[in-house]
């Protein structure tokens, strides 16, 4: 059956619509077949960036959220992307317990993951705890450690929160940063990583060829670390 994939994390500014992205691309140059889902109103990143696939989600209501059990149902050979804007939690936690969602994925055999992407804040760790404590092991979590600010991650590491992460079975990888003046490009531009990647004759503010081949590099670690998870 197949899998819906949460792309979360409460705080905003930590890189979620970058993962989400980096999902999407690497499920398109893999040929793996993908349905996304954006909850953000004012800037959808897969929307902007992978339009064809992706289709708008209103994260207060519920029809429009059962949307994707049913798509994920329907598309068994599918992996479903969500990519939730930051102060969704509420929202989605609610219509997951009130709709019975765990239980009910459970039983049409869709599995549930739960990509929680952090920077290497202290905030970042106490909302991990939070949702830690509210679903346990009845989720499938994903500690993405996003280096987007820094390497650093010390606070996570001896917190216990992670520990605790690694008991329900959490998997962690890492999320290398981009450099900022090309990140920087390929929004400006509205392009898709694989864009970005290959040579634009037409586009004046294109990246030039070092550029493309450090988003080769990069998107070459992030696979890598997707690879591992053996998902």
């Amino acid at each position: 059956m197949s899998s819906i994939h949460f792309i979360g994390g409460e705080k905003g500014g930590v890189g979620k619509s970058v993962v989400a992205r980096v999902l999407a691309q690497y499920l398109i140059d893999n040929e793996i077949p993908f349905t996304g889902f954006d909850t953000d109103r004012s800037h959808g990143a897969l929307l902007r960036f992978y339009t064809d696939y992706a289709a708008p989600t209103v994260i207060d209501d519920y029809q429009s959220l059962d949307a994707m059990m049913e798509t994920a149902l329907a598309n068994p050979e599918q992996c479903i992307l969500v990519d939730l804007a930051a102060q969704t939690h509420y929202p989605l936690t609610k219509w997951i317990n009130e709709s019975g969602v765990l239980e009910l994925a459970e039983e049409l055999g869709i599995t549930l993951y739960y990509w929680n992407v952090m920077d290497s804040g202290k905030d970042c760790v106490d909302l991990l705890a939070k949702l830690l404590d509210q679903y346990e092991s009845r989720l499938n979590y994903i500690l993405v450690q996003n280096q987007l600010r820094d390497d650093n991650f010390s606070i996570l590491e001896t917190s216990g929160v992670k520990d605790k992460a690694l008991t329900l079975n959490a998997r962690s990888i890492t999320l290398k940063r981009l450099h900022a003046p090309v990140m920087t490009k390929i929004d400006g531009n509205s392009s898709s990583f694989w864009a970005a990647k290959h040579k634009d004759t037409e586009n004046q503010n294109a990246l030039s060829l070092m550029e493309r081949q450090r988003v080769k590099i990069w998107l070459k670690h992030a696979y890598e670390q997707i690879q591992w998870l053996g998902l």
